[in-house]
């Protein structure tokens, strides 16, 4: 291989994979709701909840862990909770899962949730209990969902609940009991597919911390942006396909280097 390409392909297949940027493109503005509703709710003391959807790839989970990580130091007297529902046995399964991250004693049924609530509106710190896939919450009657969106609304309650699913009309199709009290509806925040435009920065920017001579041409990255924002705006299968483009390009250099003859034309 010419010298550095193998570090170069190497570094590009790394940048390629779907981890936190310090700096998500096209997600300025949710981000800064995001900060903005842990700050006003978490560190101003109000209990509260947030409902964001969107579909995969779009950068929920992404924001989300961008902004806890940037406000740890600000979070730091509160307690934070994060599950994913997708590897929770049963929707019910949240309430042992919680009681466990809370430290509290072991119960079941009705029992264990009067003792989450008991705990949840007693003197304390904040908690802020982060649910991602929460879809899979939803069951016979969505008693799980109303018990969780219900919480923050309990006298003296120092929950902030914040719930991520695919489905934008989780809240109305589901939840549709909780708009009868006066603050009980969740804020909703809805990330959009990604654009072609957004799609492009986002490869050019991850691409831009290879060293030397681009690894795929512009016209290569606009071309995965425009075909990948036309079926699903997701931009992880964005990063995927690059990452695989990578790897095709890496074994024609190698096969390339392997196939060159040698000086005095031997083979």
């Amino acid at each position: 291989l010419p010298p550095h390409a193998g570090t170069c392909y190497q570094q590009a297949k790394q940048v390629l994979h779907a981890s936190v940027p310090d700096r998500l493109q096209g997600r300025e503005r949710e981000t800064g709701i995001l900060r903005q509703f842990l700050r006003e709710h978490v560190l101003g003391r109000r209990p509260g909840s947030l409902y964001v959807s969107g579909a995969p790839g779009t950068g929920k989970t992404a924001c989300l862990s961008r902004v806890l990580l940037d406000c740890k130091d600000e979070l730091a007297r509160s307690r934070t909770v994060v599950l994913n529902c997708m590897a929770l046995g049963s929707p019910s399964s949240v309430f042992p899962a919680l009681a466990q991250h809370l430290g509290l004693p072991a119960a079941t049924g009705r029992e264990r949730v009067r003792s989450l609530e008991k705990h949840l509106t007693a003197q304390g710190p904040m908690v802020l209990l982060v649910l991602d896939e929460l879809d899979q919450l939803e069951s016979k009657g969505q008693d799980v969902l109303y018990t969780l969106f219900e919480w923050p609304q309990l006298p003296g309650s120092r929950l902030v609940l914040v719930g991520l699913a695919n489905a934008l009309d989780l809240t109305d199709r589901s939840l549709a009991r909780l708009g009868a009290h006066p603050a009980g509806s969740p804020q909703l925040l809805h990330f959009p597919p990604y654009t072609k435009e957004q799609l492009t920065h986002i490869l050019q920017e991850r691409l831009g911390q290879v060293a030397g001579d681009p690894v795929l041409d512009a016209a290569a990255l606009q071309f995965c942006a425009r075909k990948v924002s036309a079926v699903s705006g997701d931009a992880r299968k964005a990063l995927d396909v690059c990452r695989r483009a990578v790897e095709v390009v890496e074994l024609e250099v190698r096969g390339q280097t392997l196939l060159k003859p040698l000086p005095g034309g031997e083979l």
